[in-house]
């Protein structure tokens, strides 16, 4: 395949989703500087994704940019970094999902404009189409809507190559079923759902290869002025569980839906 693709990943990191998470004043997650963290999974896939597409269109480069704090972002590349090759470009601000996404998309976006050698016609972003720490649905979108770039796909499983250089590309869309959109080249964006491929092992020799760049990377990170940082919530609390069970037999189905509706009704 003669074209290459510029790809680049945007991803953040969202706290190990085995933990228990409580939300405090500020707002915050309590102790969260102790939690551990990983990056974002739907991220995670559209990497995984650009990697094996970088590979099969020799002359490509992939780009990994996180809006995160930088000392935590440098735990989870440790792990990371040994997955697929990629350069980092950081952007050191919060990580959670207090933020608003039109200040995050503004942030990764101008962070995208200042990377050098960026071949904005052959220019690929990619992006989880959901999140665990920013889960407005919005980010990617308006993140290319400040790149100029008009075609964009949510909701993708699957990319494909054609020889031709256009692009098919497996793409959600409602009632659970799929549709194949298909793009003439690059630039595009896509936001990413599971994908289709599995979480490659850890590779010491490529993770050995990154960290020569991504920790001069780290150390140059500069901070993201956040219009939202001011904001103070007064009070925040996890949802409360509420259970009112009866045991009842040989009750009718509709008897069962009403009682159900009206519980909740209540």
């Amino acid at each position: 395949m003669s074209d290459y693709y510029h790809i680049v990943v945007c991803g953040g990191i969202a706290p190990d989703p085995l933990q228990t998470l409580e939300p405090v004043a500020g707002p915050a997650l309590k102790n969260e500087l102790m939690l551990p963290a990983v990056l974002d999974p739907w991220a995670a896939h559209a990497l995984f994704e650009a990697a094996h597409l970088a590979r099969s269109a020799p002359g490509s480069r992939v780009w990994l940019v996180s809006l995160s704090p930088k000392a935590k972002l440098q735990q989870v590349m440790m792990t990371i970094a040994q997955k697929a090759p990629f350069e980092l470009v950081v952007v050191d601000g919060p990580s959670s999902g207090f933020t608003d996404s039109f200040d995050v998309a503004a942030a990764i976006a101008g962070a995208i404009e200042n990377i050098a050698g960026l071949d904005r016609s052959r220019l690929l972003v990619f992006g989880g189409w959901e999140s665990a720490a920013r889960g407005a649905g919005t980010t990617m979108q308006m993140v290319g809507e400040r790149l100029g770039i008009m075609d964009q796909f949510q909701g993708v499983d699957e990319l494909k190559a054609e020889a031709d250089g256009s692009l098919a590309i497996l793409e959600r869309i409602e009632g659970g079923r799929h549709q194949v959109s298909r793009c003439a080249g690059p630039p595009a964006l896509l936001g990413w759902a599971t994908g289709s491929l599995p979480e490659p092992p850890n590779q010491p020799q490529i993770g050995m290869a990154n960290m020569r760049t991504i920790m001069p990377s780290l150390q140059r990170a500069k901070p993201a002025a956040l219009p939202g940082d001011g904001i103070v919530f007064r009070k925040v609390a996890l949802p409360r569980q509420q259970r009112d069970t009866r045991v009842v037999k040989d009750l009718p189905a509709d008897a069962v839906a009403k009682e159900i509706v009206e519980w909740i009704r209540g």
